[in-house]
């Protein structure tokens, strides 16, 4: 079946997102901060040691450079549906280069949540007629909205400097401790590279010195060892398991986990029945 995963700019920077199908699985790696209003639907991000789900209303901020699964689903009987604004790091300069902030280490990585905030929502809702317009949308207006958002936010949560007003790439981090939480993403090796701080060649090289294996061999073995524990332990179905785990489709999982422990995943909901 055909996806029907539709998007709609009004600028680079501005965004509207429409997806009628059962279920659309990604993991993203946001090069930018992210701003969405959910207008319909469902979605589950699944961040290394937090979930979140949010629904018809929600407002939050996926700061930069995170790595999460996210699942979307349509939901009594509408689409999911979003608008959703880049931050961009260009935007943000020059937002900050006209306040006097000397923001501290980001306090986390969480995702900063709005509890249907109506002055968020007033502000990003102001954007659905644009979507429909025949003329490219100005860039003075889009600017305006842009801050208008930050100002809201900023006015919002004392702590969102921190993340807004930090310009730093990812530095060179510890390689086994940022593999061993976020092995069940799956990116591109270069993506894991970039954010530990390496080039791809340095992250082969130091990956096979910290795990004496090829990462594609170990990344496999550590989702199907947390698949194998969550269907055990947490009697969970294969099919709810497949994506959380890292796999693109059930049926790759199921013969990848018949391969690596003898039976297939079924076989292992039977014996906890």
């Amino acid at each position: 079946m055909a996806v029907e995963f539709k998007t709609k700019y009004i600028t680079q920077e501005i965004k509207l997102s429409i997806f009628e199908d059962e279920l659309f699985k990604t993991e993203a790696h946001f090069e930018h901060h992210m701003l969405i209003w959910f207008m319909s639907g469902e979605t589950k991000i699944i961040q290394a040691g937090n979930t979140y789900t949010f629904n018809t209303g929600d407002i939050f901020l996926i700061p930069r450079n995170q790595v999460v699964t996210v699942v979307n689903y349509p939901k009594d009987g509408l689409p999911h549906k979003t608008v959703a604004m880049h931050l961009t790091l260009e935007r943000l300069r020059e937002f900050y280069s006209k306040l006097d902030v000397e923001p501290g280490p980001p306090v986390s990585d969480k995702i900063y949540q709005f509890e249907n905030h109506p002055l968020l929502q007033s502000c990003l809702a102001s954007l659905v007629p644009y979507f429909d317009m025949q003329d490219g949308f100005p860039e003075k207006i889009a600017s305006m909205k842009v801050n208008e958002a930050l100002t809201i936010l900023r006015t919002t949560d004392e702590d969102i400097d921190s993340i807004l007003a930090n310009f730093e790439t990812p530095g060179k981090m510890d390689l086994a401790k940022f593999m061993q939480s976020h092995f069940m993403f799956n990116l591109p090796l270069e993506k894991f590279g970039y954010l530990t701080g390496r080039s791809l060649s340095t992250f082969n090289r130091d990956f096979r010195k910290t795990f004496n294996e090829t990462p594609q061999k170990w990344l496999t073995t550590k989702r199907l060892e947390l698949a194998h524990y969550q269907i055990s332990q947490h009697a969970k179905k294969p099919a709810d398991v497949y994506l959380e785990v890292g796999f693109e489709d059930l049926s790759h999982f199921s013969f990848a986990f018949k391969k690596h422990f003898g039976y297939i995943p079924t076989m292992l909901v039977k014996k906890q029945a």
